[in-house]
């Protein structure tokens, strides 16, 4: 955005003091007539009071150009642009004064109605996880009464419930993926240990589905959130096995070692994903083609899982390919702090 408005515009704005021009001019001929004055003097008259007119509005136009100017400089330059009403130079005349003002108020009724909405967002955020934690009880319970009772029908009932913890801790980290860096908390852990971690978590899954799992050199030392990391992997996992191929189904976990970053891989032997699909995975509610036959997918997941590694300052990539399998990688960088700790 540039100041774009030429004089000839800005004298168009101003056609009612040309109006007023022509009436004194016009009036001005008349009285000379009337008086007998001279034509050499009517002429000098008529074009001093043309001459001044238009160098007034011209040294008014410049003015306004600079100010302005300045004004969509900042604008142009500014990432926050409803702070332009900070950035402004004090106001010298009537009309700096008003835009300031109408800009000022025109931020605060803008950050009022972002509060507003704010707190509306919020006590909804609570509401969720309020209730993600009430409906804990009842399943806990039920998979109690199931242990209790084992039979095919309560088995199968147990990985609907399984699928249904899932959703709702999906739920959960979803309302809380917007405030991460206030619910996370780094700390030193091994790599091995929160993979066997994901892994065990999904153990009857992948025993019922005949997955075979393979954790190789994962001894790294990272310094994550064991929770929110924990979530991710299992979200690969839940991914893999849902997309598993039909015989000899295996996940490999491979831990690698780097001078400034530390790479877990997890790759799978599943039925892949096609090559125009891969760069959208981790779009919120992509599915794939995969994804809409039959295999229940909302397209969260993955989206999930980039959302909270931007916000743990981790990096996570993903290649593919069709009937060959999927892999993830997923990078944990070293810095000072890791130096500090490892000390």
């Amino acid at each position: 955005m540039v100041w774009i408005v030429s004089f000839a515009r800005y004298m168009k704005d101003r056609w009612k003091t040309g109006v007023l021009l022509l009436f004194v001019l016009i009036t001005a001929g008349i009285l000379g007539l009337v008086y007998s004055v001279s034509w050499n003097i009517s002429v000098y008259t008529a074009a001093g009071i043309t001459a001044a007119f238009f160098l007034g509005n011209f040294l008014e136009y410049q003015s306004k150009k600079s100010y302005y100017e300045d004004v969509f400089g900042k604008f142009n330059r500014l990432e926050e642009k409803y702070l332009i009403a900070e950035m402004l130079e004090p106001a010298d005349t009537m009309e700096e004064v008003l835009l300031a003002e109408i800009l000022q108020e025109a931020n605060k009724a803008m950050l009022e109605k972002v509060n507003a909405y704010k707190y509306i967002q919020e006590e909804y955020k609570d509401y969720i996880e309020l209730w993600i934690h009430e409906i804990k009880l009842p399943i806990a319970t039920s998979k109690m009464i199931i242990e209790n009772n084992k039979s095919d029908v309560t088995k199968r009932i147990e990985e609907e419930l399984n699928e249904i913890e899932g959703y709702t801790e999906q739920a959960l980290y979803y309302a809380r993926s917007s405030h991460a860096n206030k619910d996370y908390c780094v700390r030193r852990c091994r790599v091995k240990d929160v993979v066997g971690e994901a892994v065990k978590r999904n153990k009857q899954a992948l025993i019922n589905q005949r997955i075979k799992i393979q954790i190789e050199q994962a001894d790294q030392i990272i310094y994550t959130d064991s929770k929110w990391l924990g979530f991710i992997l299992n979200q690969i996992i839940q991914n893999s096995i849902k997309y598993r191929r039909e015989t000899e189904a295996e996940i490999c976990f491979i831990g690698e070692e780097k001078k400034d970053k530390v790479i877990l891989l997890i790759r799978d032997n599943g039925i892949g994903i096609k090559p125009g699909e891969v760069s959208r995975v981790f779009d919120k509610g992509f599915t794939g083609s995969n994804g809409r036959i039959g295999k229940k997918s909302t397209g969260i997941g993955l989206y999930l899982c980039k959302k909270l590694c931007d916000k743990l300052g981790l990096g996570i990539e993903l290649s593919a390919q069709e009937n060959v399998g999927t892999e993830i990688r997923i990078t944990f960088p070293k810095n000072s702090f890791t130096d500090l700790s490892e000390e």
